[in-house]
């Protein structure tokens, strides 16, 4: 593996691989184990992680690379062979989560809105993280939609905590992916595809102000943003092929060419949905850089299911997360369509 930061972040992106997000909290894991009847132990979530980082057709042939917890990345399998190293033998790059979570962020709107903590001692955690194994890191910002939300200070906090932990992570040889996500699902996800389309484009908007403040890099960087789309609870659910079209005419309006590439989160989209509109977006290019995936539930939870945390069933779980991960390598190349999906 390369190491220079362009280097890792083109591999990152390399045509038909996605990036698979297994950085879920303790408190993350808990749940979705809480859905098959498993008790969350170190030992459970080590099992489980080993399952799909031992997933050789998923891991060989779709994905790029995945986002560790931190306690992941410390963790050896059941062989002795530490879990970084079950991944690298598959090519893929290993990756770690860095902030710490987003907090009320002070003010008349704590209720609502956050700022992403986790920039005290960062620098000494990623000289230990690259030591490691980890070539690039993620830092998820959170911006809510709600009635006089987002704030500017809210916005204007998190794009300069994006880009503080971004000149970080380059400092010490480690590909920022820098995530604000606009939040399509919760009590607040009312809004229609326009306000999305307006909150996102301004955000993005300051976060590259910020990170071209920092002097980052942004041909060693990646971006993870939403999709443009209308919240969970509107009115009004916008077709896929409007969330595409104003997914890039966003991107396009916003994000440099020297960025490598944008690999978008799934947010609270189904696996289906959030295949097919990266599909269609890929369909329409050509872009200016590469659009890949950089899912969590959205390759999981198929897996999750099928592995039902029992021995016997991982190959089960391993044939639903390559099943996923080749839905959306396809449509990382725009050649995805819904009759793939019952072939399977």
């Amino acid at each position: 593996m390369t190491e220079t930061l362009a280097d890792i972040a083109h591999a990152l992106v390399a045509p038909g691989k996605g990036i698979l997000a297994a950085d879920e909290s303790s408190g993350t894991i808990k749940k979705r184990f809480d859905s098959i009847n498993l008790v969350s132990t170190e030992d459970t979530r080590r099992d489980y992680r080993e399952m799909l980082f031992s997933a050789t057709d998923a891991m060989q042939n779709y994905v790029s690379g995945v986002i560790l917890y931190d306690e992941t990345i410390h963790q050896k399998a059941k062989t002795g062979t530490t879990l970084v190293d079950v991944m690298r033998a598959s090519g893929a790059i290993p990756g770690i989560k860095v902030d710490t979570g987003a907090k009320p962020l002070a003010g008349p709107t704590a209720r609502i809105e956050t700022i992403t903590e986790g920039l005290d001692g960062l620098r000494e955690r990623l000289v230990e993280y690259h030591k490691l194994g980890a070539r690039f890191a993620k830092w998820r910002g959170v911006i809510t939609i709600a009635d006089g939300v987002p704030t500017w200070n809210c916005v204007k906090a998190n794009a300069h905590a994006l880009a503080r932990y971004a000149a970080l992570c380059q400092e010490n040889g480690i590909v920022p992916i820098v995530e604000p996500e606009i939040l399509m699902d919760g009590p607040h996800s009312g809004h229609d595809i326009d306000e999305c389309y307006r909150v996102t484009e301004w955000t993005l908007r300051t976060v590259f102000r910020e990170l071209y403040d920092a002097r980052v890099s942004l041909e060693g960087m990646i971006l993870k943003p939403n999709m443009v789309i209308a919240g969970q609870k509107a009115n009004a659910q916008a077709s896929a092929e409007e969330v595409a079209d104003k997914t890039l005419k966003c991107l396009k309006a916003t994000v440099p060419a020297s960025v490598p590439g944008i690999a978008f989160l799934s947010g609270g989209q189904s696996d289906q949905i959030a295949t097919q509109h990266l599909s269609l977006m890929n369909a329409a290019g050509p872009l200016p850089w590469a659009l890949t995936f950089s899912y969590g539930r959205a390759l999981q939870a198929a897996a999750l299911t099928a592995w039902g945390g029992t021995p016997e069933n991982v190959a089960a779980g391993q044939r639903a997360f390559s099943h996923r991960a080749k839905m959306n390598s396809l449509a990382a190349l725009g050649r995805w369509d819904a009759a793939m999906e019952k072939a399977a």
